[in-house]
């Protein structure tokens, strides 16, 4: 097979993709279904390793305008029945959004007649489309990769023969012009893959206790249910509780007296559960007893007249919550510089902590230049970095040196996700850490013929799956999982919402 073809009706969508495209990877294949066979039968169309149909529609959305784009991710018959998924429709239209266009990603269907009543349109937006178009289908087949991009010209709620019509077709060329560069992004994208899981990957006992702490309270509740800070470091998280009806604050003061509040999984200080108290919240604590168990560690050092060096990142929550433990004892150490120049009133009491989703890599420098600066430093008995972080980490390692790319599902205030971009990019992989399959480039793709995917132990396994299905809407792809440990960690809820 050759390149992708790009398949446009009339010939003047073919002139306004030519000013993007080569001639040789455009085919004009006339209008409707009889010529859309017709071009089935050509050599260009015979040969190409994916085809992408292209040109002007008409909405069938009341709130799409002239000009706006469809991206369908299923082609429909008039009868509602699916002729063909298009896995990859989200990719391209993250990419139309990032060139400034305006894209929607919904159904089109393929009827065999110009549509143009008013009616009519209205019975096929009950099949669920959004827009209409007369090739598609018959341009599409399930034995390549496939790709619709349509302009809307005329809108829903208007009949076809009017004045305007004309001025509509020219505004939607326009914009086919600029989809033109979006869709030779396609085209480069376009191949054969094979795709490396690593396991473990996604949400951690912690985080799945955490989650669950706040969805139980939703149920349980009558009124509405607080959460300090977020429950976790994960937009499509936090997006569905609040969707639920959680409410996310930054400060408790933006809690009214009484309210039920959650604490977040990366802990609190002290002084934030003293004010509680005080303004007599019912508290739910959703905190991962991981860090709990740090927490105590702090309490121990410090009241043993230890000063404390916490390795963590300033800002973060649990950076926040564990030093406020003792924070007259407990100096922040964030990088080896930082541990070259730190000074403590008695280099024989000095005991180190770790913020839990640290890179191991990145601590155990730190900790081998404090022991050298302090040779009596101690230490927790156990690793405070935590089980789930270590395993994705180890994890990554095992595919990301036979990969060409690297992608990590997380969020980028999520410091396991981030630290595992960091761990492809120390095997020398490049790595790049997207909140989902909206956020995955186009021009990433090109080229890669392997791609690692991880997900930090904040991201639910759904977007891990978003991101597979949409790449094995770019050609061929061949799915392995690497695992390198088996997690069977469970926590107890607490008993606020435990089930009795």
């Amino acid at each position: 097979m050759t390149s992708p073809v790009v398949c446009a009706p009339l010939w003047v969508e073919e002139r306004a993709l030519l000013a993007a495209l080569p001639a040789g990877s455009v085919l004009r294949t006339g209008m409707g279904p009889r010529r859309s066979r017709q071009s089935r039968e050509t050599a260009a169309w015979s040969a190409a390793s994916a085809v992408a149909v292209t040109g002007i529609a008409g909405g069938l959305d009341p709130g799409l305008r002239s000009g706006d784009v469809v991206v369908a991710d299923e082609v429909h018959t008039e009868e509602g029945t699916v002729a063909q998924r298009l896995p990859a429709a989200r990719l391209v239209a993250a990419d139309l959004r990032r060139a400034g266009i305006d894209a929607v990603v919904g159904p089109v269907v393929s009827a065999d007649h110009v549509v143009g009543g008013v009616a009519e349109r209205k019975r096929l937006a009950r099949t669920g489309a959004v827009a209409v178009d007369m090739e598609s289908a018959w341009l599409l087949d399930d034995t390549r990769p496939g790709l619709v991009v349509r302009v809307v010209a005329d809108v829903a709620g208007r009949p076809l023969v009017t004045p305007a019509t004309l001025g509509r077709m020219r505004t939607s060329l326009r914009t086919l012009t600029t989809v033109a560069a979006t869709l030779g992004r396609w085209q480069a994208a376009v191949g054969t893959r094979e795709v490396l899981l690593a396991e473990p990957r996604s949400f951690c006992a912690g985080v799945e206790r955490a989650v669950e702490v706040v969805d139980r309270a939703l149920d349980r509740r009558p009124g509405p249910v607080y959460v300090r800070k977020q429950i976790v470091h994960n937009r499509y998280v936090v997006h569905r509780l609040r969707e639920r009806g959680a409410v996310f604050v930054d400060e408790l003061s933006e809690v009214p007296a009484g309210a039920t509040v959650v604490f977040s999984a990366h802990g609190v200080s002290p002084a934030v559960r003293d004010e509680a108290r005080r303004r007599m919240l019912d508290v739910i604590d959703a905190t991962c007893p991981l860090v709990t168990k740090v927490h105590a560690e702090v309490r121990r050092f410090g009241d043993r007249g230890d000063t404390v060096l916490f390795i963590g990142h300033a800002g973060h929550e649990e950076t926040e919550g564990t030093m406020g433990e003792r924070p007259d004892r407990t100096l922040l150490v964030e990088t080896v510089e930082d541990a070259l120049a730190v000074q403590v009133p008695d280099p024989a009491r000095v005991s180190f902590l770790v913020q839990t989703t640290l890179s191991v890599h990145e601590v155990d420098e730190i900790v081998t230049t404090l022991r050298e600066r302090f040779p009596l430093l101690r230490g927790p008995a156990t690793d405070d970095i935590c089980y789930a972080t270590t395993n994705r980490q180890e994890a990554l390692q095992a595919v990301a040196t036979e990969s060409d790319l690297v992608l990590v599902v997380g969020s980028a205030n999520s410091s396991n996700s981030r630290r595992l971009v960091e761990t492809a990019e120390r095997f020398g992989t490049p790595a790049r850490l997207v909140d989902d399959v909206d956020d995955v480039d186009l021009d990433w793709l090109a080229g890669t013929g392997t791609i690692g995917i991880t997900a930090g132990a904040s991201a639910p396994q759904l977007l891990v799956d978003e991101v597979v299905d949409a790449l094995s809407g770019l050609g061929p792809t061949h799915t392995t999982t690497r695992q390198v440990r088996v997690e069977n960690v469970s926590f107890t809820l607490p008993k606020e919402v435990r089930t009795a």
